[in-house]
């Protein structure tokens, strides 16, 4: 398999996974413009949708691709069932699409609903996450619908998966949260240089996805609450510091950066 990433909106990125025989898996298809030029270039035939979340930069594209490609097959958690679902799921479950072997997790916290998709499969050299707005290069999602607690309980399930994953995140943030980063985790010896890197890569016009897990837990405030540096940072002094509270106070200052 190869994988695709197409920028889209705003700052959106839509990923498409390419199987043997120019077949394609599309995730998270915000707008189908860019799709449908895409597979046209490539010669790439899409068999299958993977939605994670019921937002409108994650789905608007859906029904216009159906449109397009009727036999498509559209899965997604039952917050999505307005964009044309065909083949509703739940996390934590295992899917087999197109002969991939697909592991659904349940994230929620972002919205209530929000699934992540985990392919080992088939994959190149590193498994693939793809996890929608549920964790960001150097950050994470807003706390649209659940609360800071699943938020980070889904964070935790997902920093379990093995180093080498490579996170295909939703939006192109890196920078942004970079900054943030800096501020928050300010004794991280290993921010400038990333924030050089991407920097560079940004200024090139190239995408700062994917990124490995292993990365992540060096530089993502959000997968570091156990630090006692960022703890220190944040106002928690008094042992015993709760992990889960650091990071919702976190959550609460980025939302105000």
């Amino acid at each position: 398999m190869q994988l695709l990433n197409i920028p889209a909106l705003k700052d959106n990125y839509i990923w498409i996974l390419v199987l043997p025989h120019r077949r394609a898996i599309l995730i998270d298809p915000g707008d189908a413009l860019p799709v449908l030029q895409c597979l046209q270039t490539y010669r790439l035939t899409p068999m299958a949708t993977l939605l994670t979340h019921h937002h409108a930069d994650h789905t608007d594209g859906v029904r216009a691709l159906k449109a397009t490609y009727p036999s498509l097959a559209i899965y997604g958690p039952p917050e999505t069932c307005r964009s044309g679902v065909t083949h509703p799921i739940h996390g934590p479950s295992t899917l087999t699409v197109c002969g991939v072997t697909v592991q659904v997790l349940a994230v929620p916290g972002h919205t209530l609903g929000h699934v992540a998709y985990y392919l080992s499969q088939g994959a190149p050299h590193n498994p693939w996450l793809f996890c929608g707005d549920t964790l960001f290069s150097a950050g994470c999602g807003r706390l649209f619908e659940g609360s800071a607690q699943q938020l980070f309980q889904s964070l935790q399930q997902l920093v379990a998966l093995p180093a080498n994953t490579q996170l295909c995140c939703a939006h192109e943030y890196t920078l942004e949260n970079l900054r943030f980063a800096r501020v928050v985790d300010e004794s991280n010896p290993f921010l400038p240089p990333y924030q050089q890197k991407i920097a560079s890569l940004r200024a090139q016009g190239l995408p700062s996805l994917p990124t490995s897990l292993h990365t992540q837990r060096l530089i993502n405030p959000f997968l570091r609450c156990h630090h006692p540096a960022l703890q220190q940072r944040l106002g928690f002094t008094q042992p015993p510091v709760s992990p889960s509270a650091v990071f919702a106070e976190l959550r609460r200052w980025k939302d105000q950066f």
